[in-house]
């Protein structure tokens, strides 16, 4: 059929595949620049951190020696077993809330389900620091209820665990809500007629297709806070944890040596977290199949209830850790004098120069939301839609998923130490506004990949080939077509990575410059000092 077609619409085939070509050619060349973005980028500076951690201090190679020493250093140990502890009891809390949160606003019909997700969603928009700060002040050494808690103290293990939960709880609602929404209403007709008990139910149906979204949820939870670095730095007190020592020995100490052997073990829980999820994805079938119809929920008066009371309980606490950070920006001098005052905001505007941090955070959320959108969407545009030059495209979908694994104080480190070496012709990036962009953008790159990714595959193909038959140049049709229709995706990561740029510590707390000073460091430094007002205040 298609050579009976060539001999009837020759011309029109001809100009096909001219048109095609001349695409694919230039769409090869701008992937070999991705690639080459991403390693420098992305690669180089990783690969930097392996070569340190084998030099000492004058650059002289070592082996394995450094790491022979640290092991035998019972502080890097102890970090070791807290972080994971810290990490796995953040997960082994969050998931089941979490869950029975989503499980609540998708199979319930209890009212209010718009203001709980609203409610949840509230620590995404602040430092992780902010529970840090206003556990301190609820149950610190001169906490407003400091004799509540079972434990002697909030500082340690206890508060950093309180403040991950809070912290980490948007990011693993948002996986199941997902997963719990994507279910075959049919399951549950057929299990009804058959006379299944609710648990029933629950386990044989909702459990099985839930449990990719739960392992997800699960290992970006744990890589969370495996990689975290204001809430241990602000309540951690005594207990060492990685993300903390590998911000000792850099900025401490100057080793940097030590530092990268650090952050390599650093990276070893986040990366077996990001493989197992990878692993897990790649098991996971479509159980959505296009005969599905979309499960809908029954009034259960005494079930809705019970989930109306469980995520009022959750949204109380939601609320509960934001107004104590509202409640102590206010207080002039906690715990002596609880009037109301602005100076805190003051100060911190004014005085310790917040202001401008303020607006560097901003400058640096907006250009890594509109560089960022525009980067990820088209190079996701160029592995999707254009062919040839396949072994660089399966290395730059290698690279795409990389950052994901990678902890932000990690990628930090690599970043001083590739970009600040003298006879790196880069150089004159670092410490300027220009890497604190680009180490955001490359940081939450992951994500944004694969939300371009799958807006451009509900793409029909066709769009291309009938613009291409049609001699309509490919730049038209993106603009025209498929920009248009991917406009909510692109939207989407815009917000996600301004969103993440005015909060993050860790990527940006190696690489700013006093002309740079992020407002997320700037709160940091004020609760050092001792000020948490204004830390409050500023978060």
């Amino acid at each position: 059929m298609n050579s009976a077609a060539s001999a009837v619409f020759p011309q029109t085939f001809a100009a096909v595949r001219q048109t095609t070509h001349w695409h694919d050619r230039l769409a090869q060349v701008l992937l070999v620049v991705a690639c080459a973005g991403l390693v420098i980028f992305l690669l180089a500076p990783l690969s930097m951190i392996l070569v340190k951690s084998l030099q000492d201090k004058a650059g002289n190679f070592v082996g394995l020696a450094l790491f022979v020493e640290y092991l035998s250093t019972p502080g890097l140990r102890q970090a070791i077993v807290n972080t994971l502890v810290m990490s796995s009891l953040v997960t082994a809390i969050t998931i089941p809330v979490a869950f029975t949160f989503a499980y609540a606003l998708t199979r319930s019909c209890m009212p209010g389900k718009g203001t709980f997700r609203i409610l949840a969603l509230i620590p995404l928009l602040a430092p992780s620091l902010l529970a840090a700060i206003s556990f301190i002040q609820l149950f610190g050494n001169q906490g407003l209820i400091k004799g509540w808690l079972p434990f002697a103290t909030v500082y340690g293990m206890p508060g950093m665990v309180m403040s991950g939960v809070y912290a980490t709880f948007p990011h693993a609602l948002m996986i199941l809500i997902t997963a719990l929404a994507l279910s075959d209403g049919r399951l549950y007709e057929a299990a009804e007629s058959l006379k299944a008990s609710t648990t029933r139910k629950f386990f044989t149906i909702t459990m099985p297709a839930a449990k990719y979204g739960l392992i997800s949820a699960a290992m970006v939870v744990f890589s969370y806070m495996v990689s975290d670095f204001g809430i241990p730095k602000v309540i951690g007190g005594n207990t060492n944890v990685l993300a903390v020592e590998v911000y000792k020995q850099v900025i401490g100490q100057q080793d940097f040596g030590k530092g990268a052997i650090v952050a390599l073990f650093l990276m070893i829980p986040a990366m077996a977290a990001f493989v197992i999820d990878m692993l897990q994805a790649d098991k996971q079938a479509a159980q959505l199949s296009a005969r599905a119809v979309p499960y809908q929920p029954r009034r259960d008066k005494w079930f809705d209830i019970a989930m109306f009371a469980f995520c009022f309980l959750v949204g109380a606490f939601m609320i509960a850790v934001l107004g104590m950070a509202i409640y102590t920006s206010f207080i002039k001098l906690w715990p002596y004098d609880l009037s109301l005052s602005l100076r805190h905001y003051e100060f911190g505007l004014l005085e310790a120069g917040i202001f401008s941090a303020y607006t560097n955070s901003v400058k640096m959320a907006l250009l890594s939301a509109v560089f960022g959108s525009v980067l990820v969407f088209c190079a996701a545009y160029l592995l999707e839609k254009t062919r040839g030059a396949n072994g660089v495209r399966a290395f730059i979908r290698f690279l795409a998923l990389l950052p994901m694994g990678i902890p932000g104080l990690v990628l930090g480190l690599g970043y001083i130490l590739f970009f600040n070496h003298p006879q790196n012709p880069l150089n004159v990036l670092y410490h300027t506004m220009t890497i604190l962009v680009i180490s955001t953008v490359v940081h939450f790159y992951t994500s944004s990949h694969l939300t371009a990714l799958t807006a451009l595959k509900q793409l029909d193909g066709e769009f291309e080939a009938v613009s291409a038959s049609l001699k309509v140049p490919f730049y038209k049709t993106f603009f025209r077509v498929t920009m248009p229709i991917c406009l909510p995706a692109i939207l989407e990561i815009s917000r996600y990575y301004f969103i993440n740029a005015m909060t993050t510590i860790s990527c940006v707390v190696f690489l700013y410059s006093p002309d740079t000073t992020m407002a997320s460091v700037a709160i940091l430094n004020l609760d050092e000092a001792g000020e948490i007002g204004p830390a409050a205040a500023m978060a």
